[in-house]
């Protein structure tokens, strides 16, 4: 058992307000694996206190001092990037593999990202007009992240705060707290001042609902469900600050009869299975023109029953366990909810796949015939299971993939370069994959209508930490 009670404030490792202790699970064998200390408002207040003061010197840094920090900062997470990779298998269940090549990735890919958009951020611009633009660091800033790719949304909100002389305090999720313990150690490390950097565990309705109300944070950035989104919102609204919110999503994923049906349809099936399914942006709703819907749904079913399930672990290509009993239970309801109301099973289903009874493992799943307007068509299951649409014409296509309250990303899959562009136009969404292209570090990743708003990485990650002020001059 790591003992892990100890918040981060003011450039000190420090003991709660309260004690009050949370035990750490694996979720692959369902034993506890670490304690932590969950927070209160009177821990916020101090960790708050602390960026406050520490803003009135780092917002007078420079950004060749603030580079200087980032740049050891990825020198320590280069360093210590297997520990960062056995750290989210043992507390997430990726499984070893997927940790070292993707989610322990992202921490040196969207810090160098920022690193090269802060080499070419105008902090000072002259209008046609003749008046002066100035960017500025936005304040202090309150940090919430998720569990399921947890450094990634770290990175995303932790580096561009400190990139552009903004301070921080950030609330990891309880279910993953210990990567997040070990990003401040880089950042202590790394050298950033006193105050510059604060992390304070605890639960939303605790510490996440502190931080948004609290008079002296300047902005809110978040990531998780919509749900959870709307009450940061709302917590925030009475001081009036920024509020950027990266939520859920009901990726459509259009497939083509002129695709290349064997690479793009067993590529897209295991895309929706990475990391368990637990992706806001994942492919969920494979949309297929009727003409070839027989032929993707053979392929999908034999891709989905090749998907193995395995032990975190061991390194290769299989997935993990749910990372919570209580996302295993929302899982299961919505499988055992696409059985009821007719779907029809290609893949997997109710129950633990055989030989995994401990740990919060789940089937990968694949329903055919799916109907618009079932739950699994429009619910975010935030599991392995992915819903099989027809459609007859390129207009019907753009309207289901468009009918949902979501709009983080969009996939499509199509041999004709002129249908790609035009379609992807017509998608109500923050980003559009086209066969298979990827997003790339320093690309902005956000979303249209529920998903959120605000985009993350790069220059418009920085962006949105800045505050524009102009200067009229007679």
């Amino acid at each position: 058992m790591l003992d892990k009670r100890k918040f981060f404030i003011d450039g000190k490792w420090v003991d709660p307000v309260t004690p009050n202790d949370l035990q750490v699970l694996d979720p692959a064998t369902e034993q506890p694996v670490a304690v932590i200390s969950m927070g209160s408002p009177a821990d916020v207040d101090k960790a708050v206190a602390a960026a406050k003061k520490a803003f009135a010197t780092y917002s007078r840094t420079s950004v060749e001092e603030r580079l200087a920090l980032l740049e050891k900062l990825l020198e320590v997470y280069k360093r210590r990037y297997e520990e960062m990779a056995q750290t989210i298998t043992l507390e997430l269940g990726a499984p070893i593999s997927m940790s070292r090549a993707q989610q322990a990735d992202v921490g040196v890919g969207h810090l160098q990202g920022f690193i090269d958009a802060l080499r070419h951020l105008k902090a000072r611009d002259t209008l046609p007009n003749g008046d002066v633009v100035l960017r500025e660091p936005i304040g202090v800033c309150g940090l919430i992240t998720p569990w399921n790719w947890p450094i990634n949304q770290i990175a995303l909100k932790v580096v561009p705060a400190l990139a552009t002389g903004s301070t921080c305090v950030l609330k990891p999720s309880e279910f993953t707290p210990l990567n997040a313990l070990l990003y401040a150690e880089m950042v202590e490390e790394a050298g950033f001042p006193a105050g510059v950097f604060n992390l304070v565990n605890g639960d939303g309705p605790s510490v996440g609902a502190a931080l948004s109300k609290h008079k002296d944070i300047d902005m809110m950035s978040f990531t998780g469900s919509t749900r959870a989104g709307i009450a940061v919102s709302k917590d925030a609204a009475d001081t009036v600050k920024r509020v950027t919110l990266e939520l859920g999503g009901k990726s459509p994923n259009i497939i083509f009869e002129d695709a290349d049906l064997e690479d793009r349809v067993a590529g897209s099936v295991l895309e929706c299975f990475n990391n368990s399914g637990q992706s806001c942006d994942a492919p969920t709703r494979m949309l297929v023109q009727r003409s070839v819907y027989d032929k993707v749904v053979e392929i999908a079913q034999r891709t989905g029953k090749t998907q193995a399930v395995g032990d975190p672990k061991q390194e290769g290509e299989h997935i993990g366990p749910l990372v919570s009993d209580i996302q295993f239970g929302r899982v299961q309801a919505l499988i055992e909810a696409g059985v009821a109301e007719g779907a029809r099973v290609l893949v997997g289903g109710p129950g633990k796949p055989d030989g995994f009874e401990k740990g919060y493992f789940t089937k990968p799943t694949i329903f055919a015939d799916v109907d618009p307007n079932m739950r699994i068509a429009r619910e975010e299951i935030f599991g392995p299971v992915l819903s099989i649409i027809p459609f007859d014409s390129e207009d019907q296509a753009i309207e289901l993939a468009n009918d949902t309250n979501y709009g983080l990303a969009a996939y499509l899959q199509t041999g004709d370069d002129k249908r790609a562009e035009r379609v992807a136009g017509r998608l109500r969404a923050g980003m559009v994959h086209i066969n298979g292209g990827p997003h790339r570090y320093g690309s902005p990743f956000g979303g249209y209508k529920q998903s959120g708003n605000g985009r993350e990485g790069g220059i418009f990650g920085l962006e949105d930490f800045l505050e524009v002020k102009t200067v009229h001059r007679p």
